[in-house]
């Protein structure tokens, strides 16, 4: 046994009880993160032009701090590349993230001394509690993959400054150094294709153990791996046995991917953003993933069909319930106050805590009050291909507005890698579905608003190219489920089969 391994396994199961003890006093420990938040934020500018010194629980927090979003908190993000101290959380930032936002350009998120453990342990802690639960440390052993973007770095008022995932990368444990792939030159190259290619290159030959990444990336990464060698992965890689997986729902590209390997293996769903590390799957024999209850976070819960209200309920953690919608709102020891990420869960089991995240509250469909949203066209998705087999590679789905009763519909734009038999009879049933899954789509159909759904075929690589298109190919990007404009179908119009 390599001594890796065997290290591995005393302390996989150390953290796995640690997990299990806490999972059992999550309203405790959240109660305990929001009073010492309030006691170092009462300090700060933040806390002062919020009079946190007088918030003494949660009702009062919700009368002192509104929910904003990153333009709510954007001033004090400029005091603070200004050189300024103590503006959101004690001392300044370690790092700021850097990434995109469709309406404020871009975002630069604090990470902190307090909370980069966050970021950095709840990764970690999946892993080895998939190790304790599994028995499975072999894959320790091999060569893994951590994609990331660029671990350079560069600085915005004298703060080391990237993305997220590259920030990550210097935090890497030396043990695992020697195990990681692809190699830093690599992870610095920009081009995505460019980047592919060199990842390809340096692993097909390599004893890969696990793999992780967004679905869609580890796809393209598959496609090419299979039309170099002509094997599956599975054959390729024989001592692949775990794929770590997050930023987009799993369901929807899981039966592609595993026929791409060749064989069903054990993944890991984790929960990550630039403004913290949330949840993970804990067990492979429970749905959902576990809410990280204990790592420097205070979760509010606001019911999305309020999110926009001027005054929302917000809920902590003790009083959400299962099978409700929930906006994800975080309170954090990066300075983040009353911050909404844009997310939307909705809890499985609340003993202990574990959720699925349904989707982002700018994606949606509500072009005539049917406030679609993207668990709504995923589930109906995953039901249609079960009864009518096929392949989907992707899908985005917009409304088609027409002047007139009845004319409007809901297009969806659908890349097939095998396309079903009968398209008609799948559009039939998918648009059956999606009644079933939306009671306001359901009366605008009985009501002779709504035509049935239409599918558009996109012809294949027409995603990839899309994305290529508009500077968004590869890395963490994804492309919506849904929207409630036809920015992205209109896009995608010249990749669609007439």
């Amino acid at each position: 046994m390599n001594l890796k391994t065997l290290l591995a396994k005393p302390f996989a199961q150390l953290i796995y009880n640690r997990t299990r003890k806490a999972m059992m006093q999550a309203v405790d420990h959240q109660d305990a993160i929001l009073a010492n938040q309030l006691k170092i934020g009462a300090k700060t500018q933040f806390g002062k032009d919020h009079q946190l010194a007088q918030v003494k629980d949660h009702q009062s927090y919700i009368q002192a701090v509104p929910i904003r979003d990153y333009e709510g908190i954007k001033p004090y993000i400029e005091q603070v590349k200004a050189g300024k101290e103590n503006i959101l959380w004690k001392g300044r930032p370690i790092y700021f993230a850097k990434t995109s936002g469709t309406t404020s350009g871009v975002k630069y998120i604090p990470i902190t001394k307090d909370s980069i453990p966050n970021h950095i342990n709840t990764a970690r802690n999946a892993l080895l509690c998939y190790m304790a639960e599994t028995g499975n440390t072999a894959f320790a052993n091999g060569k893994l993959i951590f994609l990331s973007g660029s671990p350079e770095l560069e600085r915005t008022g004298n703060i080391p400054t990237g993305r997220l995932s590259g920030i990550v990368n210097h935090h890497i444990p030396a043990y695992l150094r020697s195990n990681q792939l692809p190699s830093f030159e690599t992870n610095c190259i920009e081009d995505w294709e460019t980047k592919l290619n060199a990842i390809v290159k340096e692993t097909i030959d390599q004893n890969m153990t696990l793999i992780s990444g967004i679905p869609p990336w580890m796809q393209m990464y598959f496609d090419r791996l299979i039309e170099q060698s002509g094997k599956k992965v599975g054959e390729l890689f024989p001592h692949f046995s775990v794929m770590v997986q997050g930023g987009v729902n799993f369901e929807p590209y899981k039966s592609k991917i595993f026929e791409s390997i060749g064989r069903n293996i054990h993944s890991i769903e984790l929960f990550p953003a630039s403004e913290g590390f949330f949840a993970f799957q804990d067990t492979q024999t429970e749905p959902g993933m576990l809410l990280n209850t204990n790592s420097g976070i205070f979760y509010e819960f606001i019911p999305a069909g309020e999110i926009f209200n001027e005054y929302p309920t917000r809920l902590s953690l003790k009083d959400v319930q299962l099978g409700e919608n929930y906006a994800l709102i975080i309170n954090s020891n990066a300075g983040l106050w009353g911050y909404n990420i844009g997310d939307t869960v909705k809890f499985l089991s609340l003993n202990p805590y574990r959720l699925v995240v349904t989707g982002r509250i700018k994606h949606f469909i509500s072009a005539f009050g049917e406030h679609v949203i993207g668990e709504e066209v995923e589930q109906a998705m995953i039901k249609t291909v079960a009864e009518y087999p096929c392949k989907i590679t992707e899908f985005t789905v917009a409304p088609y507005i027409q002047q007139g009763k009845g004319k409007s519909y809901h297009e969806w734009l659908i890349e097939f890698e095998e396309a079903p038999g009968d398209l008609a009879a799948f559009s039939k049933c998918l648009n059956e579905h999606m009644r079933a899954k939306n009671v306001y789509y359901e009366d605008l159909m009985v009501g002779n608003i709504l035509l049935p759904l239409q599918i558009s075929r996109v012809r294949q690589h027409g995603f990839i190219d899309y994305m290529k298109s508009i500077g968004k190919l590869g890395g963490q990007n994804k492309v919506p489920r849904l929207s409630n404009d036809r920015v992205i179908a209109e896009g995608l119009s010249p990749y669609i089969i007439n």
